[in-house]
This record gives C-alpha cells, sequence and structure tokens, in this order.
C-alpha cells in the first residue's frame, strides 16, 4: 500500500471501467514480485499504476493482514509505505495500468483528495493512514 502525500492530500484512484460500488477508491498497491523488496513493490506498483516516476521511499508505516472473502478466499499481508513524488501533477489525470503486456490495460484516473476523507478507500486501505502523522 502506498500513501503518497504532498501537502494535506492522498494520491487515489479509480477504476473507469467499474462502477465505484465494485471497486472504490483506492491507493496505489499490489504483489510483490520474486526477488523484490516491499519497498521496491511499493515504488513499483506507484509507478505503474500513476504514470508517474519521480517517487521515493519515505518510510514503512506497518503491516497488517486483510481477509477478502468473499471477493476472493483469501488473505492478504499488506505492507503501507508513505512515498513521496517529486514532481507536481494536476489535480485530475488519466493513467493507465499495463499489466506486463499480458492482459488489456486497465484504465485509471488519478486524483487527489483530503487526508481527513482517506477513511473512503476500499478493502481497509486507510487502515494506517493515522500513521502518518505520528
Amino acid at each position: 500500500m502506498c500513501y503518497i502525500v504532498r501537502g494535506e492530500k492522498l494520491l487515489v484512484f479509480r477504476h473507469t471501467e467499474f462502477s465505484w460500488e465494485e471497486v472504490g477508491i483506492q491507493v496505489p498497491a499490489g504483489s510483490i514480485q520474486a526477488g523484490e523488496s516491499p519497498a521496491d513493490a511499493a515504488l513499483r506498483e506507484a509507478c505503474e499504476e500513476t504514470g508517474l516516476t519521480e517517487f521515493t521511499v519515505v518510510r514503512e508505516l506497518g503491516r497488517d493482514q486483510f481477509d477478502v472473502r468473499p471477493n476472493r478466499f483469501e488473505t492478504h499481508r499488506r505492507h503501507f509505505f508513505q512515498l513521496a513524488l517529486h514532481r507536481t501533477t494536476p489535480e485530475r489525470w488519466a493513467s493507465q495500468e499495463d499489466h506486463d503486456g499480458l492482459a488489456p490495460p486497465t484504465k485509471l484516473e488519478c486524483f487527489w483528495i483530503p487526508l481527513t476523507a482517506a477513511h473512503v478507500l476500499q478493502s481497509g486501505q486507510s487502515a494506517m493512514i493515522g500513521r502518518l502523522f505520528d
């Protein structure tokens, strides 16, 4: 999970080909590839999902587990990182995740929300937001 913060705002995205009810609002996140550290995975996922590349890891905020049933019968072990973005962006922009060319691209819209609204994130992705203030 990547918390990319600028001032009092958090970078999030939504899938443009699915309804809010199906997929909600999300932060960049994904799976760790073989041989990859959790921090490197966070940086890669942030780049893949936002289309931006100027990120650095500020710190790891914590870890948790999330039971994704009934969507899938899995428990995800999650690492939460605060990332810094070293460039300006518009308030909203289109992006896409290319999935290494193995599947059709996923179309996304990235945008900034107030940190005070982070409770709207899907699947418990806001679990470590409070640690940004530690």
